[in-house]
């Protein structure tokens, strides 16, 4: 069962669709007597990082989700601003991330963006991915996905590091860590690719 970790923020229901279409048990997750069956997790998230995490700290699901991740090892894939809560610190706030996975989060130099709009970085762009990834299985080396954001994950371990993709810089777009994922591109966006990268999560063994 798909558990979308619905605290105000995120294309809950482009996910919650998607899942149907395909078939996969899904139900959306607003209280914590809900999580029972769960044996995966979704994080989105939109906006800027401090809205994300105040709202998340305040819904009462953070201490289930983080139980259950943690204790039970369940999987879980944040999305977009949802990637970058896994990180300990963001340079779009002064709160505390999550610290799921080791990094921080870091605003794009608009001096190396040789574009006329510099930011945000919004559209296609293609990605490098490691196809040893679970989430990228069966992948393309190149696959294209769909982007909005103005700051990006920067990974403290290598092995961390799962895709990266380019904007002025080569920046990490993917990252997993034990059972915790995240990518900053928008899935629920991205067409044919992104619907395999949900299905391949859903596969994922707790």
């Amino acid at each position: 069962m798909i558990g979308i970790i619905d605290y105000g923020l995120g294309n809950i229901r482009a996910f919650e669709n998607i899942y149907r279409k395909l078939h996969i048990p899904v139900k959306i997750l607003t209280k914590e007597d809900q999580f029972s069956d769960v044996t995966k997790l979704i994080l989105p998230g939109v906006g800027a990082f401090d809205h994300a995490m105040k709202t998340f700290n305040s819904s009462g699901l953070r201490e289930i989700s983080e139980k259950l991740i943690f204790e039970k090892g369940i999987p879980v894939l944040g999305i977009c601003v949802g990637m970058q809560m896994l990180a300990s610190k963001s340079d779009e706030g002064k709160l505390d991330g999550l610290g799921w996975v080791d990094g921080e989060v870091k605003k794009f130099d608009e001096s190396k963006i040789q574009f006329d709009t510099h930011l945000p970085h919004m559209g296609w762009n293609d990605v490098k991915v490691d196809t040893n990834s679970l989430i990228f299985s069966d992948f393309p080396a190149n696959p294209k996905f769909y982007f909005l954001h103005s700051y990006y994950f920067k990974s403290e371990k290598n092995e961390n590091h799962i895709a990266e993709s380019e904007y002025g810089i080569t920046f990490t777009c993917a990252v997993n860590s034990n059972n915790v994922y995240g990518v900053q591109f928008h899935p629920e966006k991205s067409h044919q690719y992104g619907i395999q990268l949900l299905e391949n999560f859903a596969k994922i063994n707790s």
